[in-house]
C-alpha cells in the first residue's frame, strides 16, 4: 500500500496525535466512545510536511485518497458533494499536534455555489430557509476569501457595515435574505475585482485550494510567533481535518457555544461557557454578537443541554483533566465538533491538579506532569486587573523579558529613579539598554523598558533576577535620552508621564492599567511538596544580596549557585575605592585601596552566609573588565583624580586604556587576577573572614564557602589563581584559629575549557557551567547583539528558538556533556552546576537532569520553575 495520508474518524485514537493533530485524534477518539460526532475525516501531518518538500504543493496521490475520503463521507452522511438534489457541505479546519487557538486558519459551509444554493431554496419554501442559506453562502465566500486567497476580510466587512446602513440595521441577524442574497453577489463582485477571476464554483477545486490553506497557514508569522514563544517544533505540521457541517444557524431551533468544564481562570469545578442562537461557530469566537451564558441554554433546548452536560461527564472522566469543547445544536440536536485539554491561568492549573488528584482522576506524579513550569512565572510577580486589560489598549510591544506588571511615573536614568522613589514617587525607567550601574535604579523602579535588548540583555536577566517586570527591545520607540523624552505610536511622552507595562505579554499601555497583586495559594504549596519528593536535581538561586537569598529561600532554593561580587562595588563608598584601585600605579597603593573595600565585602559575605543558614554558598570572583567600573561624569573624574593626587587628564587616560574592542573576550574574569593577584587575596580574605565569623555564631550551620574562579581556559592559570586563593585561605583560618574547610572550583564558560576538562578536573573541586559565555563563545556572536540578525535567523528556519534562552543542546549541551564525561574520571568528588539563565527554563532543566548535573541555579522568581521542571524531568526519565 502507498503512504496512507488520509484517516475517517472511525480509523484513529487518541494515541494518534503526532498523526492525525489534537482536534483530528479528539474527533476520532469522540467517536470510538459514541458522542455524536458528524464523520468526516483527517488529512495526516506527514501530508503537510510533504505539501512543503513538494514546493508548497498537494501532490496527486495526497489529493485522490482526499477525494476517496469525501465518498466515504457521502456514504456515512446520505449527501452528494456537488449535488442539486442532497447537497454535502463541509468545514474544513486545521489542528497541530499541540493545541494552537487561533494561530490557524478554518473554512466553514465549502461546497456551496450559485446552483447547490438556488436548488436548495427551491427545495424548502420557507422564507427563513432561504435567509439561512443566503447567510451560509456569504460566510463560505467571505472566509474562502479571506484564509484561502488571501484578500483581505475588511473588504467584506466594508460591504456588510454599508449594507446594514443603507437597510438602517445594527446587525447582521436583523438582514433578510434578499439583503444577504445581494451581499453575496457583491461579495462575488469583490473577489474577482481583487483576483481577477470568478469565485471557483467546482466543489472539487474548493476543496483542494482550501486544505492547501491550511497547509499554508502553518506558516503564517502568527503561529511563527507562538511556536516559537510555547517550544513546538516547525516540523511537527498540522493536520487538515474536513467533516460535514452541521448548521447553528439553520434557524431558531439551532446554534452554537463553547464551554469548558471547569472554570479556565480560577479552576472551579463548575460548567463554563457561552451559547448563541441561531449562529455558526464563528461568532461565539469573533465577538460579533454578545452570546448567552452556558446555562441559559437549559430554558432553550433542554434535551440537547442534558445531553450535553452528560457528554461533558463521559469527556472529564475519560480524559481525566479539563476539557474544552465547541458544539452546534442543529434542529434541537447535539452535535459534538472539538474537544482538547483546555487552556488556564497559572492557579487554575494549580487547583485542576489537585482537585483531580483529590477526585481520583490523577496520581501526585501525573499532577506534577501535566502543569506547564513557565506558567508558574505569572503567580510570584503582581498582575494587572483582567478586566481593567481587556479595556486598555496597547500602544506598543516589545518583548516580555521578566513578567509582571508594572505602572508608573517615566523617568530616564537610574539616578531618577532612585531621587523620584525617595520622594514616594512609582516609576518606570526608559533606556536605550541598561548597564550594571543602572541597577540602583532597577531596584528603585517598579518596573523596566529598553528600546534595545533581548531576552538575556542585561536588563531582562537582571529583571528577572530581582522579580521586576521588564520589556526589553521595544525598537518602535523613538528615544530622545537627551531631552527626556521618547515617541512611541506617535505620541511623545516625558519625563514624569504615566506608563503602564506588562513583562508577561510585552505590551505597553498609555496611562495606568491597575494591578492586583500575586497571591501564593494552598494548591502551590501542595504541587510543589510533590514535585521535591520526585526531583533529583538540587535548585539554587544567583543572590547577590541577602534580600534575593531570603526571597530565594521562600521560593525553595537549597543554596546559591552563584552570588556575582561585581554587583556588590557599584555602592558609592566602594566604588569610590575601586577606582582608586584602578588607578593606582603601585602593588601597595591597589593594596590600600583594596584594603578599604574588604570590610564591606566581608560584612555582605556575612550577610548571605546568614541568609542561608548553612545550606552552600558559591561565591563568584571578579568577573566585569575593569573599564565597567571607571567614572565618565566629570565630578567623578575630579574627585578621583584629588584622591590619586593625579590630574584628571591623567586619570582620563588610564580610563580611556583600559576601553577595549572586544570587553566580552578581553581582559576580566581569572585574567584579572592574573595581572592584579591582590584582588583575589582581598576577596578571598573577606570571604573566609566572613565564614570564620558566622560559624563561631553558629555552631550547629555546616558553612562550607565555595569558591569559584571565573572564565578559566587552561588548567595552569587554575592553578595559579588557585594558589593564591588556598595560601590566603589557610593563613586566615590558621590565624583566627578556627577549623574551616572551603573548596575552589571553576566556572566552564569557554569553550577550551570544556575540552581540557579531564586537565581542570585535577584542581577544581566543582564546576559551574556558565551557560551564557559558554554560548556566546560556542555560536560566536556576542549576546548583546545576536538580536539585530537572530531575527531573520527565525524567518528563515535556521534557529527556532533563541540559543541565550533557550539551551542550544545540540552544540554548547556536548560540550557540557563532555566536560562531565572527562571530569568526573579524573576526579569523583567533583560536583557539577550550572548558573546561566539556562537554570531556569524547562527544556534546560530536563537536559541538565539527563547528562548527570547535581543542581541547577536561577534568578530567585525562577526557582520554583527549576524545581517543578526538575521534578517532570525525573517523572519523564524514570
Amino acid at each position: 500500500m502507498a503512504n496512507k495520508w488520509v484517516y475517517m474518524f472511525s480509523e484513529g485514537d487518541m494515541t494518534m496525535r503526532n498523526l492525525l493533530g489534537g482536534k483530528g485524534a479528539n474527533l476520532a477518539e469522540m467517536s470510538s466512545i459514541g458522542l455524536p460526532v458528524p464523520q468526516g475525516f483527517t488529512i495526516t501531518t506527514e501530508a503537510c510536511t510533504q505539501y512543503y518538500e513538494d514546493g508548497r504543493k498537494i501532490n496527486d496521490e495526497i489529493m485522490a485518497q482526499a477525494m476517496e475520503g469525501v465518498k466515504k463521507m457521502e456514504e456515512i452522511n446520505g449527501k452528494k458533494f456537488g449535488d442539486l438534489k442532497n447537497p454535502l457541505l463541509v468545514s474544513v479546519r486545521s489542528g497541530a499536534r499541540a493545541s494552537m487557538p487561533g494561530m490557524m486558519d478554518t473554512i466553514l459551509n465549502l461546497g456551496l455555489n450559485d446552483q447547490v444554493v438556488a436548488a436548495m431554496i427551491a427545495g424548502n419554501p420557507d422564507p427563513k430557509f432561504e435567509r439561512f442559506v443566503y447567510d451560509s453562502y456569504r460566510r463560505f465566500i467571505q472566509m474562502f476569501s479571506d484564509v484561502v486567497m488571501e484578500v483581505g476580510k475588511k473588504y467584506f466587512e466594508q460591504l456588510i457595515d454599508k449594507m446594514k446602513e443603507q437597510k438602517g440595521v445594527k446587525f447582521d441577524v436583523e438582514l433578510t435574505a434578499a439583503d444577504l442574497k445581494e451581499l453575496a453577489n457583491q461579495f462575488k463582485e469583490e473577489y474577482k475585482n481583487q483576483l481577477g477571476e470568478d469565485f471557483p464554483s467546482d466543489p472539487v477545486v474548493q476543496l483542494k485550494l482550501a486544505i492547501e490553506a491550511v497547509f499554508r497557514s502553518w506558516d503564517n508569522p502568527r503561529a511563527n510567533v507562538y511556536r516559537r514563544d510555547n517550544d513546538i517544533p516547525y516540523s511537527w505540521g498540522t493536520a487538515v481535518n474536513v467533516m460535514p457541517m452541521v448548521f447553528g444557524n439553520l434557524n431558531d431551533e439551532s446554534g452554537t457555544g463553547v464551554a469548558f468544564t471547569r472554570d479556565p481562570a480560577t479552576g472551579e469545578k463548575k460548567l463554563m461557557g457561552e451559547f448563541l442562537k441561531n449562529a455558526q461557530g464563528e461568532d461565539v469566537v469573533a465577538g460579533v454578537r454578545t452570546p448567552m451564558p452556558i446555562a441559559q441554554m437549559e430554558q432553550e433546548f433542554p434535551e440537547a443541554y442534558k445531553q450535553f452536560v452528560e457528554v461533558c461527564k463521559i469527556l472529564e472522566d475519560h480524559y481525566h483533566d479539563m476539557q474544552d469543547m465547541e458544539f452546534t445544536v442543529e434542529n434541537k440536536k447535539l452535535y459534538m465538533l472539538q474537544c482538547r485539554n483546555g487552556k488556564r491561568t497559572a492557579q487554575a492549573a494549580l487547583k485542576i491538579a489537585c482537585d483531580l488528584v483529590d477526585e481520583g482522576h490523577k496520581t501526585p506524579a501525573e499532577a506534577v506532569a501535566m502543569i506547564d513550569p513557565r506558567n508558574l512565572d505569572t503567580l510570584l510577580h503582581p498582575q494587572f486587573d483582567a478586566a481593567a486589560l481587556k479595556a486598555a489598549q496597547a500602544i506598543g510591544k516589545g518583548l516580555g523579558a521578566s513578567p509582571g506588571a508594572a505602572c508608573g511615573k517615566i523617568v530616564f536614568s537610574a539616578e531618577d529613579a532612585e531621587a523620584w522613589k525617595a520622594r514616594g514617587e512609582k516609576v518606570v525607567l526608559v533606556r536605550l539598554e541598561t548597564s550594571p550601574e543602572d541597577i540602583t535604579g532597577m531596584k528603585a523602579a517598579q518596573g523596566i523598558l529598553t528600546v534595545r535588548g533581548g531576552m538575556t540583555s542585561h536588563a531582562a536577566v537582571v529583571a528577572r533576577g530581582m522579580g521586576k517586570c521588564c520589556v526589553s527591545g521595544c525598537g518602535d520607540i523613538v528615544m530622545d535620552e537627551e531631552n527626556k523624552k521618547f515617541t512611541l505610536a506617535g505620541k511623545t511622552f516625558h519625563e514624569g508621564d504615566e506608563i503602564s507595562i506588562d513583562g508577561t505579554t510585552g505590551k505597553i499601555y498609555d496611562g495606568i492599567v491597575p494591578t492586583v497583586d500575586a497571591t501564593i495559594a494552598g494548591e502551590f504549596g501542595r504541587i510543589m511538596a510533590w514535585a521535591d519528593e520526585f526531583r533529583k536535581l538540587k535548585v539554587r538561586t544567583n543572590a547577590d544580596t541577602p534580600a534575593d537569598a531570603k526571597k530565594a529561600r521562600e521560593l525553595g532554593a537549597e543554596g546559591i549557585g552563584l552570588c556575582r561580587t561585581e554587583h556588590m562595588f557599584f555602592d558609592p563608598e566602594r566604588i569610590a575605592a575601586f577606582r582608586e584601585m584602578i588607578c593606582s600605579d603601585t602593588v601597595e597603593e591597589r593594596e590600600e585601596a583594596l584594603n578599604k573595600i574588604l570590610p564591606y565585602q566581608q560584612s555582605d559575605f556575612k550577610a548571605l552566609y546568614e541568609a542561608l543558614e548553612g545550606n552552600p554558598v558559591t561565591i563568584r570572583f571578579l568577573d566585569p573588565p575593569l573599564h565597567e567600573f571607571v567614572p565618565t561624569e566629570e565630578a567623578d573624574l575630579k574627585k578621583l583624580a584629588a584622591a590619586k593626587h593625579k590630574t584628571v587628564e591623567e586619570v582620563k587616560a588610564i580610563c580611556d586604556s583600559l576601553h577595549e574592542f572586544n570587553p566580552m573576550m578581553g581582559h576580566r574574569g581569572c585574567r584579572l587576577a592574573v595581572t592584579y593577584p591582590e584582588i583575589a587575596k582581598m576577596q578571598t580574605k573577606a570571604v573566609i573572614r566572613a565564614a570564620i565569623e558566622v560559624k563561631k555564631a553558629h555552631p550547629g550551620w555546616n558553612v562550607k564557602p565555595e569558591i569559584m574562579i571565573p572564565l578559566v581556559c587552561e588548567i595552569k592559570e587554575l592553578k595559579f589563581v588557585k594558589k593564591i586563593v588556598v595560601e590566603t585561605a589557610d593563613a586566615e583560618i590558621k590565624a583566627a584559629g578556627a577549623d574551616l574547610e572551603y573548596e575552589v572550583g571553576t566556572m566552564i564558560e569557554i569553550p577550551r575549557a570544556a575540552l581540557t576538562a579531564d586537565e581542570i578536573a585535577k584542581e577544581a573541586d566543582f564546576f559551574c557551567f556558565g551557560t551564557n559565555d559558554l554560548t556566546q563563545m560556542t555560536f560566536g556572536f556576542s549576546r548583546d547583539d545576536a538580536g539585530k540578525f537572530l531575527g531573520a535567523y527565525y524567518d528563515q528556519k535556521i534557529f527556532e528558538s533563541d540559543p541565550f534562552a533557550r539551551l542550544d543542546q545540540t552544540g554548547v549541551g556536548k560540550l557540557m556533556k563532555m566536560a562531565i564525561d572527562l571530569g568526573k574520571p579524573v576526579n569523583p568528588k567533583l560536583h557539577v552546576g550550572i548558573c546561566g539563565e539556562h537554570g531556569g527554563d524547562p527544556t534546560s532543566v530536563e537536559f541538565c537532569h539527563k547528562i548527570g548535573l547535581n543542581y541547577v541555579s536561577c534568578s530567585p522568581f525562577r526557582v520554583p520553575i527549576a524545581r517543578l521542571a526538575a521534578a517532570q524531568a525525573a517523572i519523564a526519565n524514570k
